[in-house]
């Protein structure tokens, strides 16, 4: 485990705004606006160190000065936090309900005093892309102030492509610090899914299993999941005072920021204590799910194509029995998920310094439930390896230790481009209660 975890150094934020300044003004952007909210903060945190809490904020890009924020009551003084320079407006609409709105101009005139004004080409910075770039998620009040102030003869577009695009996206190709910090992340959140999986024991509430992850407080990418029993076949569900019991289908996710690890499977010792209707549970459905997984592990490179890795998943569990739907596989971020270039047919090239979620998800449908390894990594060429190795030694010295783990201990030989983050990295056991008792590859 690291001592502490890695800085993303204010300088990070510096280049990464000039990054986004440039890429701006080659589509003629005169201003970039980011919204973020809570559940969405990620692209706003990445450009200048600062997340909203309980607001919105609205961030305002131009091509000189230091950025715009704009707060609620509650954000103005946490903005002053952030590694960079903002200048913060108190602007009171993004407040909570029934607070002051006596202290902030209109959002007219605060746009328009950082010069989004007629014929201005603005880009919208939300979270999702779409087909049409008039298209945009964030709320109509900002969208139709910014449509009104630019006028007929200018532009107002959805361009959080910049950010997200899984070929080409700013986000998408991350630093070297960057990655050390995703990797102490992945520390944290793999030790405490392992801490569950060993310590699980029937009897026990889901909130108590959940204790076992030991959450410090670092901010979550997504709400914690644990759940056992009838409620875990529907996902997604957090922990409640329900007792585990032997037998249970039982899965557990756990995610902050950069990282997230999921495990899946029965609250068993072996194949004899399954339901009798899944008796041959490794067999129908672990089995191929974990060799399908391992021959995307070894596929993975600088240079591979996002439809080659669909194509492997494709071949081994396209029987609709393993209900394989999402993407197999994604990028990860400061969100648990930034975007995907794995997709049936997809020429998209994986490219150094891109980090991914082995997240290959069977949905069974039925009493067989699930089987899941959810593990971060990264992709890195000689330089960028070299780069990490010099400036990180404790961490690559972890990575190293989990390549050799894979390959010795569960027969899965990795390119030297794949960085494993996770400490349990593909490590399934898919009985609970025999943690001991893991998949591997027969040589």
């Amino acid at each position: 485990m690291p001592d502490r975890e890695p800085e993303i150094p204010s300088s990070i934020h510096v280049a990464r705004l000039a990054r986004l300044r440039e890429r701006a003004g080659e589509r003629g952007y005169d201003r970039v606006v980011v919204y973020a909210d809570r559940e969405h903060s990620a692209n706003l945190s990445y450009l200048t160190g600062f997340d909203p809490r309980f607001e919105e904020a609205i961030l305002i890009v131009g091509q000189s000065d230091d950025p715009a924020i704009l707060v609620g009551n509650e954000c103005y003084g946490l903005a002053g936090a952030a590694p960079l320079p903002l200048r913060r407006h108190r602007f009171q609409d993004l407040s909570l309900p029934g607070q002051p709105r006596d202290r902030s101009r209109s959002l007219d005139e605060i746009l328009s005093d950082e010069g989004i004004g007629s014929g201005r080409r603005v880009g919208v910075i939300g979270w999702k892309t779409y087909t049409d770039r008039a298209t945009m998620e964030v709320p109509a009040f900002l969208v139709d102030t910014l449509r009104h102030l630019t006028g007929p003869s200018g532009i107002v577009e959805n361009s959080v492509d910049m950010l997200i695009d899984p070929a080409d996206g700013l986000r998408a190709i991350n630093e070297v610090e960057q990655l050390a910090a995703m990797e102490a992340a992945a520390c944290a959140t793999s030790s405490a899914v392992r801490r569950v999986l060993v310590g699980l024991e029937p009897g026990m509430s889901e909130r108590e299993a959940a204790a076992l992850l030991g959450w410090d407080g670092s901010p979550l990418s997504c709400h914690l999941m644990l759940s056992a029993g009838p409620r875990a076949a529907l996902g997604l569900l957090s922990p409640g005072d329900r007792r585990i019991e032997h037998g249970d289908p039982f899965t557990v996710a756990f995610g902050i920021w950069g990282a997230l690890n999921c495990r899946a499977g029965f609250v068993v010792e072996d194949a004899s204590q399954l339901p009798d209707p899944v008796s041959d549970y490794v067999e129908r459905l672990v089995g191929p799910y974990f060799g399908a997984v391992v021959e995307w592990y070894e596929a993975l490179h600088v240079g591979q194509t996002g439809g080659r890795l669909q194509a492997i998943i494709d071949r081994h569990l396209a029987d609709p029995f393993f209900g394989i739907f999402l993407n197999p596989g994604h990028q990860i971020h400061l969100d648990e998920w930034l975007n995907s270039p794995i997709a049936p047919g997809s020429t998209t090239e994986l490219r150094s310094g891109m980090a991914f979620q082995a997240d290959i998800i069977p949905a069974t449908g039925t009493p067989y439930f699930t089987t899941n390894i959810e593990d971060g990594l990264a992709l890195a060429d000689q330089s960028l390896r070299d780069a990490f190795a010099a400036g990180f030694p404790g961490a690559w010295d972890r990575i190293q230790a989990r390549r050799r783990f894979m390959r010795e201990s569960l027969g899965i030989d990795l390119h030297p481009d794949v960085l494993p983050f996770s400490n349990i990295p593909a490590w399934l056991p898919p009985f609970i209660l025999r943690p001991d008792r893991v998949m591997t590859m027969a040589h």
